[in-house]
């Protein structure tokens, strides 16, 4: 078994607390469902938000999801680059898995597509 990381990134297109929280659930499940994971296999979860994005924390919405309580996580500011994608929230799982790093699914919704098209699917 080996740590892998598992990105994703969703858009919002308002900055108010329950379209951040539901996005970020709508996101994680994704990445989930994706990857056939559960949360005990999760050693932990970064999360960074765009600047404008900053009306509650990402993370209340996993901490609040059955079976996340003891999942550590983190929540950051994403790097301020002038033209970057706006109203984004960005998730990297450090998961334990049998997978290799060709047969995890990265998940890019909204218009996060544009982040990784080559990791987009159809």
């Amino acid at each position: 078994m080996s740590v892998r990381g598992i990105r994703g990134a969703i858009t919002v297109d308002v900055n108010e607390e329950q379209t951040i929280l539901q996005a970020t659930v709508e996101l994680l499940n994704g990445i989930v469902t994706a990857n056939n994971i559960v949360p005990e296999e999760i050693c932990s979860v970064f999360i960074t938000v765009t600047g404008d994005l900053d009306d509650t924390f990402p993370a209340r919405a996993i901490r609040q999801m059955g079976g996340w309580e003891l999942v550590p996580l983190m929540c950051a500011l994403e790097v301020p680059v002038k033209g970057s994608l706006e109203k984004c929230i960005r998730l990297m799982l450090h998961v334990n898995t049998d997978k290799t790093q060709k047969e995890i699914e990265h998940v890019y919704l909204g218009r996060a597509q544009a982040l990784r098209p080559d990791l987009t699917k159809a």
